[in-house]
C-alpha cells in the first residue's frame, strides 16, 4: 500500500504570516493552482479514498486535487492541524513580541514547549498516531491520500522515523502542496518520496 500525504495549498493567513491551527483561512488562488498541478502530477494514480482533515482549506485542496475524478473523501478529526488557542490567527511577529521565549521554544525547542490554552506537542502526536493507526488498518485499497497540515505531517514522520521530539521540526520543510509518499509492507512504513515540489516547476 502507498500513501501519499500533502499539505493543502497556501491559504490566506499563510500570506499574511498568521498561525492559523484549527481556525481556517481559505485557499489564495495560488493555492488553488498549486493544488491542481499536484491532482494533474497524479493523474495517473488510481487513489481509492482520499482522509482529509475537517478544516475548510485541506478540504478545499483535496477537492482540487482530485478534479472530477470520483474519489471519497472521508474526514479524519485527528488529522486537523495543532490547536494553537490564543495564538490563531495572529500574526508572527506579534506573537514574537508578547511571548517570544514561548514562540522560539514552540519552533526550535518542541521538548520545552508549553501550550498556554492550546495543545501540546505529545497530544498532536497522539491523535496523529490514532489516524495513521486506523487509515492503515482499515485500508480501502491500495493508494490513499492524506490531505492535512505542516505540524500533522511532521508528526507522522516523527512517528514513522521514530524521531525524538526534539527533531519535530528538522528538515524538509513542508511547503503547501508538497508530496511525500509513504510505503506500506506489513508493519514496515518507509518513505520512498520526501516532501517533492517537481510538480510546481
Amino acid at each position: 500500500m502507498k500513501i501519499y500525504i500533502t499539505r493543502h495549498g497556501e491559504t490566506q493567513w499563510n500570506k499574511e504570516g498568521r498561525m492559523q491551527g484549527w481556525s481556517n483561512s481559505d485557499l489564495t488562488e495560488k493555492g488553488r493552482d498549486n493544488a491542481k498541478k499536484l491532482g494533474e502530477s497524479l493523474k495517473h494514480i488510481d487513489f481509492d479514498c482520499i482522509y482529509c482533515s475537517p478544516l475548510g482549506r485541506a478540504i478545499e485542496t483535496a477537492n482540487q486535487i482530485k478534479g472530477h475524478k470520483d474519489i471519497p473523501i472521508i474526514i479524519n478529526e485527528d488529522l486537523k492541524e495543532m490547536g494553537f488557542g490564543a495564538w490563531e490567527g495572529v500574526e508572527h511577529a506579534k506573537i514574537e513580541e508578547s511571548h517570544k521565549e514561548l514562540q522560539y521554544n514552540f519552533w526550535n525547542k518542541p521538548q520545552l514547549y508549553e501550550p498556554l490554552d492550546g495543545e501540546s506537542y505529545q497530544m498532536l502526536i497522539d491523535r496523529v498516531k490514532n489516524a495513521l493507526n486506523y487509515i492503515v488498518s482499515n485500508a480501502c485499497g491500495e493508494n490513499i491520500l492524506i490531505v492535512a497540515h505542516a505540524a500533522v505531517i511532521k508528526a507522522i514522520y516523527l512517528i514513522v522515523k521514530n524521531y525524538a521530539l526534539e527533531e519535530f521540526w528538522k528538515p524538509p520543510f513542508m511547503e503547501g502542496t508538497s508530496l511525500s509518499v509513504l510505503e506500506v509492507v506489513g508493519d514496515e512504513k518507509t518513505f520512498i518520496l520526501e516532501a517533492d515540489i517537481s510538480h510546481l516547476d
